[in-house]
Order: structure tokens, then C-alpha cells, then sequence
């Protein structure tokens, strides 16, 4: 079997009208064997930016202390705060090789992850945040080694990754206020997590709003 769905696991990012959500599932696992119910695969890179991990476990949670470490570093001065909170997500660099303008953000990770190109980290990231000047929503997922993935409806990682899709293709409408936008990513992923046996046992959202960010926990399936 492949060692991307040794602990199976889901994410999900979903872009509304001036929000973005994102959610996992709360199992960990090894294999069919359930270990706990409230494992953490979505951390907080800044004050409306989170990244989920999905893939093997140990990694998921080598890759988020790292995340957050990173984004707290030092940057060449006495000041700290996160990586996040001044560059614009605002497409205003050159990625020499690419021949197209990225964002900081996506740069940011693709250099990150691209360390570790003939050993990556098995995790498969789904970022989603808002722009720190314009609040603009903005989702992203990467494979492996940091190739990008940027849309403007949904970003999927995980396990059922193929249930997911099809879910949000059912589910999912432009212009989605928060409440809306909290329903449809919620429905996606518990329909989607019950059709895989190595994923789900609750589900985890986050909202993210110019103002606020409001976390939900939902019950799922415990069987």
C-alpha cells in the first residue's frame, strides 16, 4: 500500500465571498487500527492563515512544528512575527524557471518544500488564507516536493481525496457567505470521510474572516 494512506487521513480548502474555510478529520490510525479521535493536521501560520497536512502522520506533525517554527524565525533582525503578516499575497514576483509571476506565499513553500526534493516529507499541504492588505481569499495545495496547485473554488488532500471532489463538485457555489460556506465544506467533508474507512471520526473547520475566525467541531461517524 502506499505510505500516503498508512494513517489515512482528509483536508479541505473552500474559497467564499471575502472568506475561505478549511477542514480535517480528527482520526489518527495505522492502517484499519484506530488510535485516537482528536489528532491535529490543520495549524496556524499567521492571523488569517492556516496550512492542513495530510499524508503520514509522524510527517504531518514533524512538517507542522517546522511550518510554525519557520514562521516565527527571526529575519535578520531583532524583531520576530510571522513570515506573513507584511508581504502582499499580490502577484508581484518573478520565479525565475517558471516564466509566470507567483505569489509570496506559494514561493515561500515551494522553496521550502523543494529542500527536500529526493526525500520530501509524505504530506500533501492544502494552504488557505487571506490576503494581509486586499483580505483577498486565496487556497493553495501542493504534492510532495512543492508543485502548486492555486484555484478559485476548492483544494482537496487526503485519502478520499477522489470522494472529496466529487463532493465539493456537487456542493460548492461562488460568492458563499461565511454561514454558507461553513454548511457546504461541512456536508463535503462528512459525506466524503464516510466512504473512506481510514478517514473521518470528526471533523474540524475553520473560518477565516477579515475580523474574525471562527472554529467548529463536528461529530462524524465513530464506527
Amino acid at each position: 500500500m502506499s505510505i500516503m494512506s498508512y494513517n489515512g487521513g482528509a483536508v479541505m480548502a473552500m474559497k467564499g465571498k471575502n472568506c475561505v474555510a478549511i477542514a480535517a478529520d480528527r482520526r489518527f490510525g495505522i492502517q484499519a487500527q484506530m488510535v485516537t479521535t482528536d489528532f491535529q493536521k490543520i495549524f496556524p501560520m499567521g492571523d488569517r492563515l492556516y496550512i492542513g497536512l495530510a499524508g503520514l502522520a509522524t510527517d504531518v506533525q514533524t512538517r507542522g512544528k517546522e511550518f510554525i517554527k519557520a514562521g516565527h524565525r527571526k529575519r535578520g533582525s531583532s524583531q520576530t512575527g510571522p513570515l506573513f503578516s507584511s508581504p502582499s499575497l499580490g502577484y508581484g514576483l518573478v520565479f525565475t524557471g517558471l516564466n509566470r509571476k507567483v505569489s509570496v506565499l506559494e514561493f515561500w513553500f515551494l522553496s521550502l518544500l523543494l529542500a527536500h526534493r529526493f526525500g520530501p516529507y509524505y504530506t500533501e499541504p492544502v494552504i488557505a488564507g487571506l490576503d494581509p492588505k486586499t483580505f483577498k481569499p486565496f487556497i493553495c495545495s501542493l504534492d510532495l516536493i512543492g508543485c502548486p496547485m492555486v484555484t478559485d473554488d476548492f483544494v482537496v488532500s487526503g485519502t478520499c481525496a477522489e470522494q472529496m471532489y466529487g463532493m465539493c463538485e456537487s456542493l460548492w457555489e461562488p460568492n458563499m457567505d461565511p454561514e454558507h460556506l461553513f454548511e457546504t465544506i461541512s456536508q463535503a467533508m462528512l459525506n466524503a470521510v464516510d466512504r473512506d474507512a481510514v478517514s473521518g471520526m470528526g471533523v474540524i473547520v475553520h473560518i477565516i474572516e477579515k475580523d474574525k475566525i471562527t472554529t467548529r467541531t463536528l461529530k462524524a461517524r465513530m464506527d
